[in-house]
């Protein structure tokens, strides 16, 4: 048998959001909202007195494997909007209407039919069930192999994706072309869920949220600060060997910054509201490029001091929707290891590359495999969307040449997006693949040809004339956030010795050990090593088996016959024995492994 293409994956999955709806509206008189094919499934919103629950999954995929067996035909008519919207109404199908409606105001993005140019769209019938749709669709729902899907979870979500709307229904199934693969994906999700950074976040006591702080604000423990501190210690350090200074600019900003850099009209959306301070109006920075480039102008530049590197540990504030906040990966402040490079053209293509030896080199360092964990994204501009791309075709196309051609001279894995630029330029996005084999835009390397000119950055060039330079954007390994919640998933909470927050742990057999482990304890903190005491009441059984949840690189128990010994008996995270060392040998193979970040 063929392997099914994406096309027919598409088709398979958009016709599966069919039939569930078809199932939901036999079993609960489900209303329809929108229901898309996507990554490796499809979903559908619905609107139903009846609150279904996950316990209910089961009930639902039956009545779906009715109809699959059915083999009901899947026809595609077409109505004029006028028409199709009386009948949607008919159906009581309300939501559709009002997309329906909306073609009408719109009627360029219905379809004229050949010949009379009369508007029309497009709707699916299977059986008893039919509905507004683009498509694409299966010929029959027999088509479908009734064990190559599964519905996973409900969920809500609001109509149209507005918070002033009624919230919908929504059900989540996964789609593939066999079952096979399918089971592999199941595999593939459980092993995502014991991973996820929220559920082992809250374990290892790294960070939590508070209803009166405010949602999407993490609050860090002194754990999880031990791995921030350490990421932004490695971020300095390197950074400074790369010939990067490193500045501090305030946290907010008078809006006309913000106008004068033309972020205002493109973010106002995701930004906060404007704080009325004396005659001034206030605003929360959702990025740093404008501050920079103020510290840049603050004198007159020249061409010998090309290229200027600022970079910034710099707090940034984004509206995020309540309904996509999620753990540590999406919140409303964070913390970016952001950078501008401010350069002359003829430099551009060293600094590029440069920006990604320093982002391999700092992947490496995470145990994170390029072409596997990685890869880039080129993202390019819309030459014909005036309104979302600055209007400058050779300038456009001179900077998606260099981008391009440094990838490829870098030999670095990556692939092409239309449309993903940023207003001011193309942009190499860092593609993390996540636990559960879906792909995230991490960070970005962006080309910026329009921020100097509205800034007028300039600088003496060589032969006394003033010159125009080149902005690159970027980060080194993101916003702190993310970049925390990835490597939490990424090791399992298992953190490389260089960023446990604890990395070696001291079990006292009983009180009158106590004593001893907390001179031991301080002999390791001397050195930098992270040292904790476990002198509670419990058993030594529980005391090794929270040691091992917790994930200590090393556990010492010490008894008796430990403070009697020259030598120290080690237990290393994921083994059963101990090995006897001595104490000096000891502390240089921790301090060794932090020092080279193994």
């Amino acid at each position: 048998m063929p392997k099914k293409t994406n096309n027919d994956l598409e088709a398979m999955r958009h016709t599966l959001a069919h039939v569930m709806m078809q199932a939901l509206e036999n079993l609960y008189q489900a209303v329809p909202g929108v229901g898309p094919a996507i990554a490796n499934g499809f979903y559908h919103d619905f609107d139903a007195v009846y609150q279904v629950k996950e316990e209910d999954l089961a009930k639902i995929e039956e009545e779906m494997k009715k109809i699959i067996k059915e083999n009901l035909e899947i026809k595609r008519k077409e109505m004029p909007v006028a028409a199709g919207i009386k009948f949607l109404q008919t159906k009581k199908y309300d939501y559709t209407a009002e997309l329906a409606r909306d073609l009408k105001k719109d009627p360029s993005s219905a379809k004229a039919s050949a010949g009379k140019g009369e508007k029309k769209i497009s709707f699916y019938e299977q059986g008893e069930f039919m509905n507004m749709c683009k498509g694409p669709h299966l010929k029959s729902t027999g088509e479908i192999n009734p064990d190559s899907f599964k519905l996973t979870k409900v969920a809500g979500a609001y109509w149209r994706g507005d918070e002033k709307n009624k919230m919908l229904q929504r059900i989540y199934g996964l789609a593939f072309a066999t079952k096979k693969e399918l089971d592999e994906y199941l595999i593939t999700l459980a092993e995502a869920e014991k991973r996820d950074h929220r559920k082992i976040g809250k374990e290892l006591d790294l960070f939590v949220f508070s209803e009166i702080v405010g949602k999407g604000l993490p609050l860090l423990t002194p754990k999880g600060t031990v791995i921030r501190k350490e990421l932004e210690k490695f971020v300095l350090e390197e950074e400074t060997k790369r010939g990067y200074q490193h500045v501090i600019t305030p946290p907010l900003a008078k809006v006309e910054l913000y106008k004068k850099s033309g972020h205002y009209p493109y973010y106002k959306e995701t930004m906060y509201p404007i704080m009325k301070v004396d005659e001034e109006e206030l605003i929360l920075r959702p990025m740093t490029c404008p501050h920079h480039f103020e510290l840049y102008n603050s004198k007159p530049r020249s061409y010998k001091e090309l290229p200027v590197r600022f970079a910034e540990i710099s707090p940034q504030f984004r509206y995020e929707k309540s309904g996509e906040l999620s753990g540590l990966t999406r919140v409303r402040m964070f913390c970016l290891a952001d950078a501008h490079i401010i350069c002359a053209k003829e430099q551009v293509d060293d600094e590029i590359k440069n920006v990604l030896e320093l982002i391999d080199y700092a992947n490496k360092i995470f145990g994170l495999e390029k072409g596997k964990d990685y890869r880039y994204r080129l993202s390019l501009g819309d030459r014909g969307n005036n309104e979302k791309y600055y209007k400058d075709d050779a300038a456009w196309n001179k900077a998606e040449d260099i981008l391009r051609n440094v990838l490829k001279k870098t030999g670095a894995p990556y692939f092409e997006a239309a449309g993903e630029a940023a207003f001011y330029g193309p942009k190499i996005d860092v593609q993390m693949k996540k636990v559960n084999g879906q792909e995230e835009t991490a960070f970005t390397v962006q080309y910026d040809f329009v921020m100097p000119k509205r800034f007028k950055l300039n600088y003496v060039d060589k032969d006394g004339k003033e010159k125009e330079p080149i902005v690159i954007h970027r980060s080194s390994i993101g916003c702190f956030e993310r970049i925390m919640a990835f490597l939490i998933e990424h090791y399992a909470g298992a953190f490389p010795v260089w960023l446990s927050p604890v990395q070696v742990k001291l079990v006292a057999v009983g009180e009158s050990h106590v004593d001893y482990c907390q001179k031991l304890a301080q002999e390791f903190r001397e050195q930098g090593i992270r040292t904790e005491v476990d002198a509670s009441d419990e058993t030594v059984g529980n005391k090794i088996r929270k040691a091992v949840n917790e994930k200590v690189p090393y556990m010492l128990v010490i008894g008796d016959k430990e403070m009697q010994s020259a030598n120290l008996s080690v237990r290393d995270r994921g083994g059963k024995e101990t090995r006897e060392i001595a104490k000096n040998e000891f502390i240089a193979e921790v301090v060794e492994k932090v020092r080279n970040k193994k």
